[in-house]
């Protein structure tokens, strides 16, 4: 199976960025892919809650999944949406960052919401709360397809290693990590911990990523990493997206897992503690 990683340069304004993806997606799919993925926050970059407010929609009422969906079954591919920021019914009014791999037919495959929150001070003058506006989900997601069993993450779960032995325990085989990488950590440990995380499991670790400077109508513009990156089973770095916008293309051999694994059996080793 080939795979299309789609590095973005999404804005805060989902109709607007709606073009330039699906002019990807088409790109990779027409260079053969049949497993396309899309980056974190596919739908809107944005910092400022008043902004998100205005333009995010609920999953139902969503224009990024509904036409994402109908070109997934137009082309006949499997694509995962990195992520989507979405509307919830939660009372305190938070969002839920949404990853969706869908089917070629269309439908939804399977649904994961981001578990881990990105708190942090990188420095005085870049800091994040992720938790203040979106809410963690508290459910992993393993999707079977008829190429390789996926492990669905996002970003900042890259940093918690027992999640991803978790999913390649329970069979996961490509894990996928859609990112909106800061630019100070996507240098230092960007590629150090998706190296690690295939190196660890035995598991394809494909991450497509935003990249640049991201246009914002309100509030301070967000600079993202880029880089999307494929990490084959042995740790080896099958592709680099560098920092423009594009697709990467890479292909799968999920005899490649298993030879990995019977390498070096990690997965069997060792005391899974609580």
């Amino acid at each position: 199976m080939k795979a299309g990683l789609v590095q973005l340069n999404s804005s805060d304004d989902p109709a607007a960025n709606l073009g330039p993806t699906r002019a990807l997606i088409a790109e990779a799919a027409g260079a053969g892919a049949g497993f396309v993925l899309t980056p974190e926050v596919t739908n809107c970059v944005s910092t400022r809650r008043a902004r998100q407010i205005d333009v995010l929609q609920h999953e139902a009422d969503d224009i990024t999944l509904a036409a994402l969906r109908k070109d997934a079954a137009a082309l006949g591919i499997w694509l995962l949406i990195g992520s989507l920021a979405l509307k919830t019914d939660d009372p305190d009014g938070r969002f839920a960052n949404r990853s969706f791999l869908i089917a070629p037919d269309g439908t939804i495959a399977a649904r994961y919401d981001k578990i881990h929150m990105f708190d942090v001070t990188v420095s005085e003058t870049e800091q994040y709360r992720e938790s203040a506006g979106y809410r963690p989900g508290t459910d992993v997601a393993l999707a079977p397809t008829p190429f390789a069993r996926i492990g669905m993450t996002i970003c900042y779960d890259l940093r918690f290693p027992y999640l991803y032995r978790a999913l390649a325990q329970a069979g996961a085989e490509v894990l996928t990590v859609p990112s909106a990488f800061s630019p100070v950590t996507g240098d230092a440990h960007w590629e150090t911990l998706l190296r690690a995380r295939a190196i660890e499991t035995g598991s394809y670790v494909l991450a497509p990523a935003q990249t640049g400077t991201h246009a914002a109508s309100e509030g301070k513009p967000r600079r993202t990493y880029g880089h999307s990156l494929a990490v084959g089973p042995w740790g080896e770095i099958l592709a680099d997206g560098g920092e423009d916008t594009g697709i990467t293309l890479i292909d799968l051999d999920r005899d490649q897992v298993a030879q990995a694994r019977r390498r070096i059996p990690a997965l069997t080793h060792g005391t899974d503690l609580a």
